[in-house]
């Protein structure tokens, strides 16, 4: 237990101040303000400590305190054996694109393998198109949503199966995405799954904030980082690295992304975006995490995801298709599987 002093200040007279004192656990980021209340405090963004704090938007617009719908998260995921987050610092990376082909290869290397995937990238939901089912609607059932089935032991949920249509904006604010993928997580009937791979945006923001705290009691067995080889996209994927163990969110690796260029025809390769200061390499010894493979760029990964079909199925001789199943094989040998 420990004990966190909140400073209230008067709306009637600025000058008075309360001071009160809460017993309790207290989840306080190491970047914030003196007196933060916590961010699973009710005051979490609004109490007169959080007035500059960097963390202020995200505390004030992400759920907080006892929340009613938290047991019946942990119910739902009682069923799934593994959780894993695919991240990246930086948009145009190809996440969603890995976040496919781990699940293409997941189901098809072994056909008992039950894989889910879960799109929070509630603004850009690309996955219904990557995976094949972007005309396919959802269906409820009498024990929730039920996801959309790419093969019998893939399925997907995404907030792309409830837009009108593929054209259609999503202009929310946080607390919307919030509950949005509180529905995902409660509402969805996943079934026994031996993997869910969870797809978020870019960066670190109420997406992330919220699923790690939806499933705080249910735990996240690890995040995939993707990136490609060039210093620009490197310098976001510190932060993101930074904020996994910050939330305590095991790094299982690091995937360098577009890392060369595979001629089609004599398969020979080329680098397009050069790694100036050591690619996705050099994190292994700068940040600890481990390099689970390199991802030539193939032309025609960018073909199977938009007619919605299996890169590692239809090209099984690509140095890519090869990198992406070495890629599952090490994952799944670091979560004991």
């Amino acid at each position: 237990m420990s004990t966190t002093t909140i400073i209230i200040q008067s709306s009637a007279s600025p000058s008075t101040t309360t001071s009160l004192t809460l017993i309790g656990p207290s989840d306080v980021p190491s970047n914030a303000n003196e007196h933060c209340p916590g961010t699973e405090s009710t005051l979490a963004g609004h109490a007169a400590s959080c007035e500059g704090c960097p963390n202020q938007e995200h505390c004030a617009t992400a759920p907080k305190g006892p929340d009613p719908d938290l047991p019946l998260i942990n119910e739902r995921m009682k069923r799934v054996k593994r959780k894993v987050l695919v991240l990246s610092g930086k948009g145009g990376v190809g996440k969603s694109t890995v976040a496919s082909m781990l699940g293409w290869a997941l189901a098809g290397e072994d056909d008992e393998v039950q894989a889910g995937i879960m799109d929070i990238d509630i603004t850009g939901p690309s996955l219904p198109l990557m995976l094949g089912v972007s005309s396919s609607r959802l269906q409820t059932t009498s024990t929730g949503w039920s996801p959309l089935y790419v093969l019998p032991n893939l399925s997907l949920m995404s907030i792309g199966f409830l837009l009108p249509s593929s054209s259609s904006a999503v202009i929310w604010r946080g607390a919307k995405k919030n509950g949005m993928i509180k529905q995902f997580l409660k509402d969805v009937d996943w079934g026994e799954l031996d993997y869910l791979i969870v797809d978020t945006p870019p960066g670190t923001s109420d997406e992330h904030l919220s699923v790690v705290q939806y499933l705080k009691e249910a735990g996240i067995d690890g995040a995939v980082i993707v990136t490609t080889p060039q210093e620009i996209s490197l310098q976001d994927v510190r932060k993101e690295i930074d904020f996994c163990k910050k939330v305590k969110i095991p790094v299982l690796g690091v995937i360098e992304n577009m890392s060369g260029f595979v001629c089609p025809n004599c398969q020979g390769e080329s680098d397009i975006f050069i790694p100036s200061t050591g690619g996705a390499k050099s994190l292994e010894t700068e940040m600890g995490v481990e390099l689970l493979g390199k991802v030539p760029l193939d032309p025609r990964i960018g073909k199977s995801c938009d007619f919605g079909r299996s890169f590692v199925d239809e090209y099984p001789e690509s140095p890519a298709t090869k990198a992406y199943l070495d890629i599952v094989d090490r994952i799944r040998e670091k979560l004991g599987d």
